[in-house]
């Protein structure tokens, strides 16, 4: 496990997916009676942006862990999908309030930057590989075939 592994896109990711999880105890919709936060309406909007931000964990810890390029790639690419996914939601969130809602607090506008970070990193990552990351493969070289001795 290295420090060095982890990019610019996965730091990007890992920021939004704070911004998403924060973004969950702050209020999101003021209305007469009170706030709600993002735990007071949760939906498949919320779950989908929960989603996405476990998905950008997912990237950087398959960074930092894995010895290949294979499983990080592919979590790039599940993330770029969820964050994209994640994005929608959360400006569905913003255009679709709940009832008796009054007005749109930090906690909504938090979480679509989150969203937005977690596919802008997860798309840097793909776009950045740079393959000076890992440790390059110097395998032994084979001996070559025996010399013929003689002939017909």
């Amino acid at each position: 496990m290295t420090l060095r592994r982890v990019r610019v896109g996965e730091l990007l990711a890992l920021a939004g997916a704070v911004c998403v999880f924060v973004s969950l105890f702050l209020p999101s919709y003021r209305r007469a009676t009170g706030l709600l936060d993002g735990w007071d309406t949760f939906g498949p909007a919320v779950a989908l942006l929960l989603a996405a931000a476990v998905a950008a964990c997912v990237l950087v810890v398959c960074n930092l862990m894995e010895r290949t390029t294979a499983v990080p790639v592919a979590a790039a690419v599940w993330t770029f999908l969820f964050g994209l996914v994640a994005i929608v939601a959360a400006v569905v969130r913003l255009l679709e309030r709940p009832d008796h809602v009054t007005g749109v607090c930090s906690g909504a506008w938090l979480a679509l930057a989150g969203a937005v970070l977690i596919f802008l990193g997860a798309w840097w990552s793909m776009w950045d590989e740079r393959r000076s990351l890992y440790e390059p493969a110097s395998p032994e070289p084979r001996p070559g075939p025996p010399a013929a001795s003689g002939g017909p």
